[in-house]
């Protein structure tokens, strides 16, 4: 496996790559690799010949108040597991190749980003956005891969790829999770024994929502009413939101009828986890 820092090299690999008519999978992580990471990087594995990992820390997707300082990083931890799984490069470019002096564009994504993480960390997608399509122009991919957990992000880059003819396919893996049912996370880290018992909850009312609907709810109200008791009754979470939109539009229901994205984001102590569910109608 290589380890490439600039982007002259990684264009150079990507051209000898293109010359030997290899298919080339991207997939964009920002480091402190898990079993949710590595799903990606098997699945890219599975549909293409090359596959190139990017670890960075990409520091427009942060809030001032955020975590960007002391975001776990562990590029020697992070090779190996990469390699474990088949890429073949990992591409660890610095801040200062990623956004040079003078650097003054962005890539906004409007309407789909007013909502959710859109709305609880302005800026956010605008700085996704901007460094997910500086990976796609850098590395040219024939597909990207990106996990279900962060399901709104995964709807901003294909509106992105839909909107700047980007030629490149989306893949979405789904969440994995611990064997308690935590969504994977570089962030679980963080927790302290008590919250990362108490973040059970949110796989716990995740499934309740779709107990319900498996039950014949449809009302979108009353889905989301059980799922904010669920998670009130855990008196370290603090929900930041509970939302229910359908899918893959986003936009309000009233009442399920085909499906819909139930989507939660709650700190325990300073954490702030997401977790998310797709409902269907039977």
């Amino acid at each position: 496996m290589r380890l490439i820092e600039t982007i002259q090299e990684m264009r150079a690999f990507v051209t000898a790559a293109r010359a030997a008519g290899k298919t080339i999978a991207l997939v964009p992580t920002m480091g402190a690799l898990h079993d949710g990471h590595l799903s990606l990087m098997r699945q890219a594995k599975a549909q293409c010949d090359i596959v190139i990992a990017s670890v960075f820390v990409n520091p427009t997707q942060f809030g001032p108040n955020e975590d960007l300082q002391c975001y776990p990083r562990d590029l020697a931890g992070d090779s190996e597991k990469a390699s474990r799984v088949g890429v073949d490069v990992i591409f660890h470019p610095t801040v200062a190749e990623m956004y040079p002096n003078g650097y003054a564009s962005f890539v906004s994504v409007e309407k789909i980003t007013d909502k959710l993480c859109g709305l609880s960390r302005p800026g956010h997608f605008r700085g996704v956005a901007t460094v997910v399509s500086k990976l796609f122009n850098i590395v040219q991919p024939d597909k990207a891969f990106f996990g279900q957990k962060d399901a709104q992000q995964v709807l901003v880059i294909q509106q992105m790829i839909r909107d700047l003819d980007f030629n490149v396919q989306l893949e979405m893996v789904p969440i994995v999770r611990e064997e308690d049912g935590l969504a994977m996370s570089s962030r679980n880290r963080y927790l302290s024994a008590q919250e990362r018992s108490a973040a059970l909850v949110l796989s716990q009312s995740l499934s309740l929502a779709q107990q319900l609907v498996r039950e014949g709810e449809r009302d979108i109200a009353k889905i989301r009413t059980a799922v904010v008791k669920r998670i009130a009754e855990q008196p370290l979470a603090n929900i930041d939101y509970v939302e229910i939109y359908n899918y893959p539009e986003l936009e309000p229901v009233s009442t399920l009828s085909t499906q819909a994205l139930v989507a939660l984001a709650v700190r325990f102590g300073s954490t702030r986890l997401i977790d998310n569910a797709i409902l269907e109608a039977y």
